[in-house]
């Protein structure tokens, strides 16, 4: 069974920092491109980040561009994204997911293979 768990996550001030790990189990994470997506409140899911096959390459969304940074480690099978500056905007439940693709064409978030379960960062005073 392929999987893929979110871990990181809680609740940071306005301001502060954090950073999310994805763990892949089951397959070979170096034969996807692996993408965070995020969730708030009332709002539709939405596309975050992606980094496609041996690192060579890396995208984000507008909202978080500048301030994030996504890498992977294949050999630990593991996706980090690093987040600056964080606002309450960004909170969100936050989820990662294998792109066969290779991250093209994430953001319409269709033919992913695999979704991890979510986790939940708040950014609150």
């Amino acid at each position: 069974q392929l999987q893929l768990v979110e871990s990181g996550g809680g609740w940071v001030q306005p301001g502060g920092s954090l950073r999310l790990s994805c763990t892949a189990s089951g397959f070979t994470l170096e034969d996807y491109g692996i993408a965070w997506f995020r969730q708030a409140p009332g709002k539709e899911r939405e596309a975050v980040s992606c980094i496609n096959y041996s690192d060579a390459r890396t995208y984000y969304a507008d909202s978080v561009k500048g301030r994030s940074t996504i890498s992977r480690d294949n050999a630990k099978s593991m996706v980090y994204l690093q987040m600056n500056s964080l606002e309450p905007e960004d909170t969100a439940v936050y989820y990662c997911a294998a792109d066969p693709a290779n991250c093209h064409g994430y953001e319409t978030m269709i033919g992913l293979a695999v979704w991890g379960q979510g986790i939940l960062l708040t950014v609150s005073s």
